[in-house]
This record gives structure tokens, sequence and C-alpha cells, in this order.
């Protein structure tokens, strides 16, 4: 994908993303499936008969659901049962070009700060004002060129 298509995905994605992202929904602490049985005044066995399954069954996936041991599958297949939409996403906590910035500075910042104690061994130590106008553009030819690696590992 080209930097000119990523860039475009960002932009889409975060404008698609940004109303979940003001929004701070709570998990139940026993899961979304027992939360909607229990508030539709639903049994188990009700559910049950809805999935075609035993209601042993059911106690099992609200088990799952609780520790997180379920699969994407089973929650769809549930939430139809439940009359639900099952939404599925990860939320970005802020937009996706701060997120790739933040990366750059840090991957930049590390790379700066490794470069900066070599030079100040051999008594060349640079300026702060320098050092920070290396990581401005350095922080740019990455987002603008550089994307790819700055997930590299260090």
């Amino acid at each position: 994908m080209s930097e000119k298509q990523s860039r475009l995905a960002r932009k889409n994605l975060d404008k698609r993303l940004s109303p979940l992202r003001a929004e701070r929904i709570v998990t139940p602490s026993r899961g979304w499936t027992k939360a909607i049985r229990e508030a539709l005044g639903m049994t188990t066995r009700q559910l049950a008969e809805r999935m075609g399954v035993a209601p042993s069954r059911v106690t099992a996936i609200e088990k799952a659901e609780a520790t997180g041991a379920i699969t994407l599958k089973t929650l769809r297949e549930t939430a139809e049962a439940l009359d639900c939409q099952f939404v599925y996403a990860f939320v970005p906590t802020k937009p996706l070009d701060d997120i790739l910035y933040d990366q750059a500075e840090r991957k930049v910042r590390n790379e700066l700060a490794h470069l900066n104690h070599t030079m100040r061994l051999e008594n060349q130590a640079v300026n702060v004002e320098d050092l920070e106008g290396q990581k401005r553009r350095i922080v740019a030819d990455y987002l603008a060129y550089f994307s790819r690696k700055l997930w590299d590992k260090e």
C-alpha cells in the first residue's frame, strides 16, 4: 500500500471510529449475553431454544464471555438469538495520525539519545536547539517516507 493510500485509509478509519472514541462503553462484569438475556426476562432455557443448543451451552457461553474465552462466532450467534447486533471493533484511543506521530517521535528520540550519548563521549555534543531541529526533521522524514519502519523493534 502506498503512503498516499495509507494516509487515506487512516483518515477514513478515523472518521468512522471517532464517534466511538468519545463513547465509554463498559462491558457488564458478567458479560453482555447474561446482561441482555436477564434484561429481556429470558431464561437460559429460552435462549438455548432460540439458539438450538442445550441450556448448559448457554451457561457455558456466559461463563466463557465473562472470562474472555469466547469466540467471535459464538458471540455473533448469541447476539443474533438475542435480537441484537454484534459489534466488534478496535477503537484507537486517539486519531491514527497522532499514534503514528507519537511512535515516530519515540523512535527518533531513542535514536538521537543514543547518537547524542556517543557524540558526548567523543566531546562533540550537539546543543539542545540543534537536537530539537534534527528531531523534527527526522520525525517528518519517518512519517513521509519510512512509516513502515516505525514499528520495527529497536
